[in-house]
């Protein structure tokens, strides 16, 4: 078994508007070299460099795990920025384990993809993987990933168990994290939307809500960009659970963290409050935000 991982910077392009082409280029090309040694370091194989980030691959989950670490606590620890230009550098990182298909050197396969998605679901410096890699880690690793629950990852019909790896002790869970343990003691919690002045609560009773264009969906968002049934939000065992159905996609900004989770027919869960945007990123013209909140039952404004 394989396991592969997928390491992206955040927010490259918007860095190589900052800085321009030749400097963030320089800039990308150093940071890649860096982090691949310390892959290497682990037993780690580049099998490619894709332009702001690295397809991985190695033959022991552990291993793959310490080395996923270490890039999020160099980067954390030296507070590296980009370029100079005062923004810290991020990566987002997905690990997945299984079987590959190796040809000429390049890997493919569903674990390949798996990888793939894993990391384009992860927000900024955050690392996520799946049971697979959970059941193969010893227990000593296990006590540092935390799970999400089941999610439908991009381009999969069958469902993963997503992991999320807290790989700095002291961060704040609730503004990184997008999900809790669906083992958590069910809480007496209510889900606040903020739309304009419409708001709209759901209660674990309540069973669903619908966003979207259409007159019918319980909160009405009146935009080209946003679908007729664009997205719908239910409480599932412990959670309050947003599955996206649209046709450009839904971005979810949790706490305060700068980067969006992009869910294109795929679904995440709601802690603590954030903005949820239909059909385009939070910075884009007149975008169609939703502020959202989970709250104890009586809090509810």
């Amino acid at each position: 078994m394989t396991t592969v991982v997928f390491a992206d910077l955040v927010g490259s392009t918007s860095m190589f508007g900052r800085l321009g082409d030749e400097t963030a280029s320089r800039f990308v090309t150093q940071l890649v070299g860096m982090l691949s040694k310390i892959f290497e370091q682990h037993n780690g194989r580049v099998v490619k460099v894709l332009g702001d980030g690295l397809f991985v691959t190695f033959q022991n989950e552990g291993e793959a795990l310490a080395a996923c670490v270490q890039v999020q606590n160099h980067l954390h620890e030296n507070s590296i920025l980009a370029g100079g230009s005062g923004a810290p550098v991020e990566m987002q990182i997905g690990m997945e384990a299984g079987d590959v298909v190796e040809i000429d050197g390049d890997c493919f396969g569903d674990t390949v993809n798996s990888a793939a998605r894993l990391a384009d679901l992860a927000g900024a410096s955050q690392i996520l993987t799946t049971e697979k890699v959970w059941k193969a880690l010893f227990p000593v690793q296990r006590a540092s990933l935390r799970s999400m629950g089941p999610m439908h990852l991009r381009g999969r019909s069958e469902v993963s168990h997503v992991y999320r790896v807290e790989w700095q002790a002291a961060a704040n869970g609730e503004a990184t994290m997008v999900g809790r343990s669906l083992h958590a003691v069910p809480r007496k919690e209510t889900l606040e939307l903020t739309f304009g002045t419409t708001k709209v609560h759901l209660s674990p009773q309540q069973g669903s809500i619908t966003l979207g264009r259409s007159p019918e969906a319980t909160m009405m968002v009146n935009d080209p960009r946003v679908s007729r049934q664009h997205a719908t939000l239910e409480w599932r065992g412990s959670q309050f659970v947003l599955s996206d159905a649209s046709s450009y996609g839904t971005w979810v900004y949790l706490g305060d963290q700068s980067e969006a989770m992009v869910l294109r027919r795929t679904e995440c869960y709601l802690v603590g409050a954030g903005t949820i945007v239909l059909g385009c990123a939070r910075e884009d013209d007149n975008a169609p935000l939703i502020a959202f909140g989970v709250k104890a039952r009586g809090m509810v404004s």
